[in-house]
């Protein structure tokens, strides 16, 4: 298959990715997070089948939208390819995106608890997180995985036009504009989880059980602004990182 090599910044910062995302606790060993190839148009840049921690930039594969690797020399890649490769085709908008296993957002994906912002810094999350049920595509047994382009396409459906669904029992996925910025949703996201779950403890425990969720203003608001200051916590993220 031919190739399309990308530029050595990009890698440098879908490594620097893989490398911030496990340092903050989004991912673990396992987890990933990809970028639209910035020199071809139907291509996305993805680490091999390896833990987050370890990518370098000669694990960097090039795969197209329906989620062929077109430079693999013998690496293979993560089985869930296919979520990157279909929200990419339905998502023209979509820079980049990070598929993850953070552990406090799963309990929002199995419970009646909705996933909202409650703080300045998560208003992307919206008021509605959508949440994608494999079961709804796949049957009863299956591995949880979305490993097809059927699957995949089923879970840019869930996704719809929002920048961030649940995955029942299996974690979430977070969209963006830039790598950076989707990289500081997906933490952020996991941060609003853990402030959540506290809030509404709090709420139950000692007032009427409500909490007070930013406003649709709010959100939109505090979104805007902090899409315009994300190198400084990517710096930051990236420094800490490369000391460890």
């Amino acid at each position: 298959m031919t190739t399309c090599t990308a530029s050595p910044e990009l890698i440098d910062d879908l490594v620097s990715a893989n490398r911030i995302l496990y340092n903050e606790a989004v991912v673990d060993g396992f987890g990933h997070v990809s970028v639209r190839h910035d020199r071809c148009d139907d291509r996305f840049l993805l680490a091999a089948g390896l833990a987050p921690a370890v990518v370098t930039a000669d694990d960097i594969l090039e795969l197209d939208f329906e989620g062929n690797v077109h430079d693999a020399q013998g690496r293979r890649s993560y089985l869930e390819r296919f979520i990157h490769s279909e929200i990419y085709k339905a998502r023209p908008d979509v820079v980049a995106i990070v598929h993850s296993h953070s552990p406090a957002i799963i309990p929002f994906g199995v419970t009646r608890a909705t996933l909202r912002p409650v703080c300045h810094m998560s208003g992307f999350l919206g008021f509605s997180t959508p949440v994608f049920d494999i079961r709804d595509s796949d049957g009863e047994n299956n591995d949880m995985l979305v490993r097809s382009n059927a699957l995949g396409k089923a879970l840019a459906d869930s996704l719809g036009n929002n920048d961030f669904a649940l995955m029942r029992g299996h974690g979430s996925i977070t969209v963006a504009r830039s790598l950076k910025l989707v990289v500081a949703r997906a933490i952020w996201a996991e941060m609003n989880a853990k402030l959540q779950t506290e809030a509404m403890r709090l709420a139950a425990a000692f007032g009427d059980g409500e909490v007070n969720y930013l406003t649709p203003g709010e959100a939109a608001g505090s979104m805007a602004i902090n899409e315009t200051v994300v190198d400084r916590p990517w710096q930051l993220w990236k420094e800490k990182a490369q000391r460890k």
